[in-house]
């Protein structure tokens, strides 16, 4: 998918992390009107885990990916669980103890936010703090909504349930919205199954930092080319700080502005082709 398209698919996948969470907590009945921050405990994580888990599992498919689908969500909705364990009582908390009234509670959410764009950026390709920014803004924003329709609407269950939709598409459209304004460098595949892919970079730039697999084996490569005449591991991108060295691992070869490299320092707009797969390289100053 296009990066405009990882922002619709993070919104509606937030979303549904929100629909998820509601009825769940309905259905279990999780209520106890005597221990408020007990159950705001149990409902934020359990809110949190939808979300997480749910905008985890988007970055996955928006590169067609479903190992990294899997493992973004268990992660993102890990740390997601964390986020509304704690988010919700925090909110809670700023409401009844300090005074802080609505405003207590949206910075909750604005918290819980925050760590699933910690998520995102440690399993996404973007920076962690891209990520968190996003995720920060985004639950500022769904919480200022979650409790105006809460406010606003006279049915509290549709008002519930309409503010937690709000709430995950705001996070989700944030965090991807942040990630894909301020990405340096990505991958554009213009040939091959995963036409139209776009893959973000920015996390693998950072010099001495961590690099990037190219390859057709989902669990050995972080950029994944479902091609046959891709190797396993069939070329590495080598942050250098301001651009990247591209460096073939193959027996196949890889190529460059139709020229076949061993390594190559890439600008922007040059074509990668691997078997029968060819990219385009973009990098923003």
């Amino acid at each position: 998918m296009s990066r405009r398209m990882r922002i619709y698919y993070y919104a509606v996948f937030g979303a549904l992390g929100g629909l998820i969470g509601w009825q769940v907590s309905n259905v279990l009945g999780l209520s106890f009107a005597r221990w408020i921050y007990l159950s705001d405990l149990v409902v934020g994580s359990l809110l949190g885990l939808a979300i997480g888990t749910m905008i985890g599992c988007a970055e996955g498919l928006v590169t067609r990916n479903l190992v990294l689908a899997l493992r973004a969500g268990a992660f993102a909705g890990g740390l997601g669980f964390v986020a509304g364990a704690i988010g919700l009582p925090l909110g809670e908390f700023l409401f009844q103890a300090v005074g802080a009234g609505w405003v207590g509670r949206v910075l909750g959410w604005a918290f819980f936010g925050l760590l699933l764009g910690v998520a995102e950026g440690i399993t996404g390709r973007s920076q962690m703090w891209k990520g968190a920014i996003g995720g920060l803004a985004g639950g500022w924003i769904g919480g200022v909504f979650l409790e105006a329709t809460r406010s606003w609407l006279n049915a509290p269950s549709i008002g519930k349930v309409a503010g937690l939709m709000l709430l995950g598409a705001s996070v989700g459209t944030l965090i991807a919205l942040i990630v894909v304004l301020l990405s340096r460098a990505w991958l554009e595949v213009v040939s091959g199954k995963l036409k139209g892919t776009e893959f973000i970079l920015d996390k693998f730039m950072r010099a001495n930092g961590p690099n990037a697999i190219l390859g057709s084996d989902a669990l050995k490569a972080d950029v994944v080319l479902p091609d046959p005449d891709i190797a396993p591991q069939h070329a590495i991108l080598l942050g250098e700080g301001t651009h990247f060295s591209l460096k073939d691992m193959s027996p196949q070869g890889t190529f460059v502005n139709a020229r076949k490299v061993s390594l190559a320092r890439l600008a922007d707009r040059q074509r990668i082709r691997m078997g029968n797969t060819e990219l385009v390289y973009h990098e923003r100053r």
